[in-house]
């Protein structure tokens, strides 16, 4: 018997796919993962010193192995294997963690494990198993599924952040996808990206219903309800005829580009219209002069790359191969190793405007410590999430900031919420609204 465990363990799977709803597909991953400890520390090369070397929010706050991911994977191997079950400490260990990518952007740089899409797996099959996810998720679920949107506000408002000047086109290429945080809560945003449209002379429509684009649900685990909704929502993208699909939410875009795509078992060049930010957007027309950001903004600021405009937004390719000698795949697969996110846009566009002093945090662009708030953390977490946000606004004091900037609407509120909770005299903004006061007044 130990004999055939033995072989069980260390063999790895022939045939695979990057398929989330089968922890089989990644059991591979969790054995060889060899607790180098990579997902946690910034890497020696980028290592900014001692007070800020690490990455991986989990391993930083909860301070025990069972939350990192070499942690995770163990728990993962044993339960693919059968030899563990689920109980209520293992639950917390798998939600306690805002998959905010820098684990898997640190295993890519040594062993290539795909780690973050395993600990999506480990929630889809938490769920599968009648165990997942947290009560907080299932609160929120509801709300999207009766009311359309995360915060289980009424249908109707969804479209309360337009004003006579922000008004959107019938017809045009562009369809901006607002999204519930800046729609609900944040809306300056939402008006702020409408108002910069307009300014480089481009018209905008809406959706003709929009609703929730699911990243809560699937980030937890909910598979088939954030399918439903993918499906849902790209087909009404395609009905518009638009080529185009921009988002101000780092959050959504990371839905749309690379989660969509994952869930229709397509790839991102397949989707019939291009998903692009708004600070993609903004920077080319700031580039071809149709956008002009002259007005001044005195301010010493610093950029906070949000996890899922940066190593988290590189497309989706479906992959199905096979696995043979030391881990050697054929096909060729092409990994998603987090370098190619949208990291120089929004930075080329802060310092492109008169008076912003732009200073970088020790931790940025793939090393960038998370907010701690993404893909339901703080809702089901909130002390860890707390806890997490105060690390990163250490960097921000650390590097005497006065602005704190952002381009997800989810890391202004939260960013917003801990500094005004800690008294800081840090203003937290979203680039849009950046953006939007520095437009030249004659434009």
């Amino acid at each position: 018997m130990a004999e055939e465990l033995n072989v069980r363990y260390y063999k790895p799977r022939d045939e695979f796919k990057l398929d989330v709803t089968d922890i089989e597909n990644f059991v591979y991953d969790m054995s060889r993962c060899i607790k180098c400890k990579g997902c946690t520390w910034v890497e020696h090369t980028y290592m900014p010193g001692a007070k800020f070397m690490t990455r991986c929010p989990s391993a930083t706050i909860y301070e025990f192995d069972a939350y990192g991911a070499y942690g995770k994977m163990r728990i993962g191997h044993a339960m693919a294997e059968g030899l563990l079950d689920w109980n209520e400490k293992a639950l917390e260990v798998m939600y306690a963690c805002t998959l905010c990518g820098a684990c898997d952007v640190g295993c890519k740089r040594n062993l290539d494990l795909e780690i973050g899409l395993t600990l999506e797996s480990l929630r889809v099959k938490a769920v599968q198993d009648g165990v997942g996810p947290m009560p907080a998720h299932k609160k929120l679920a509801a709300n999207i599924e009766k009311k359309h949107n995360f915060y289980g506000a009424a249908h109707k408002d969804r479209k309360g952040w337009l004003t006579e000047e922000t008004q959107p086109a019938r017809k045009a290429d562009i369809v901006y996808f607002v999204g519930c945080n800046a729609s609900y809560k944040n809306q300056e945003i939402a008006r702020s990206t409408a108002k910069i449209i307009q300014a480089a002379g481009d018209d905008f429509m809406l959706l003709p219903n929009e609703w929730c684009c699911g990243n809560t649900l699937f980030s937890v685990g909910l598979y088939d309800e954030a399918k439903a909704l993918a499906e849902r929502n790209v087909e009404a993208m395609r009905k518009t005829g638009a080529r185009t699909l921009l988002t101000s939410c780092a959050e959504g875009y990371r839905m749309w580009k690379v989660d969509y795509p994952k869930l229709l078992d397509i790839a991102t060049e397949d989707l019939g219209f291009e998903v692009i930010h708004l600070v993609e957007y903004a920077g080319d027309r700031i580039a071809n002069g149709a956008l002009k950001t002259t007005r001044p903004f005195e301010t010493r600021m610093t950029y906070h790359d949000s996890c899922s405009l940066s190593r988290l937004s590189e497309p989706w390719t479906p992959y199905e191969g096979k696995r043979g000698w030391m881990g050697c795949v054929e096909p060729r697969l092409k990994r998603r190793r987090g370098k190619n996110g949208v990291y120089f846009p929004p930075r080329d566009i802060l310092k492109g405007i008169p008076g912003v002093n732009l200073v970088e945090m020790p931790r940025m662009r793939e090393n960038a410590f998370c907010c701690g708030a993404g893909r339901g953390t703080k809702e089901a977490f909130p002390d860890f999430a707390r806890r997490a946000a105060n690390h990163r606004l250490e960097e921000v004091r650390e590097i005497g900031a006065e602005t704190l900037v952002a381009a997800c609407p989810w890391c202004k509120s939260h960013f917003s919420e801990v500094t005004g909770e800690n008294g800081d005299a840090i203003q937290v903004l979203d680039i849009a609204e950046v953006i939007c006061a520095s437009l030249d007044a004659s434009a």
